[in-house]
């Protein structure tokens, strides 16, 4: 059975930061491309926004927004991928989404976590 487990979600301040953790098991999370995605809870209609991605060669892709903010980062050995959230905006309030999808080799196969809440008070 695969898992995807967010946490590190919380309350922060504006300028702050916070650590996302996303504890991947059943699949290797470093074969797979893992994302984070995020949706506001205000906008329910909106699709959820891609933040940032690492495929399984390492290369990285950040939304514009968060760019210069956020890092995205794997830890193959406890196969969890991070989230690192610096000079954090209340614009950045959302539930925080890890994906894994487009494997290196096998099926395409698109998992999902149940989400963290970020909330960034002005």
């Amino acid at each position: 059975q695969v898992q995807l487990v967010e946490s590190g979600g919380g309350l922060v301040q504006a300028e702050g930061s916070l650590r996302l953790s996303c504890a991947v098991s059943g699949i290797i999370s470093s074969v797979y491309t893992m994302s984070w995605y995020r949706q506001a809870s205000e906008t329910p209609g909106k699709l959820r926004e891609l933040v940032a991605s690492i495929a399984s060669r390492g290369n990285t892709v950040y939304a514009d927004s968060v760019k210069g903010r956020f890092t995205i980062s794997g830890d193959s050995a406890k196969n969890t991928v991070y989230l690192q959230m610096n000079s954090l905006k209340p614009e950045d309030s959302a539930v925080y989404y890890c994906k894994a999808d487009r494997p290196a080799w096998g099926p395409e196969r698109t998992y999902w976590g149940q989400g963290t809440t970020v909330i960034v008070s002005a």
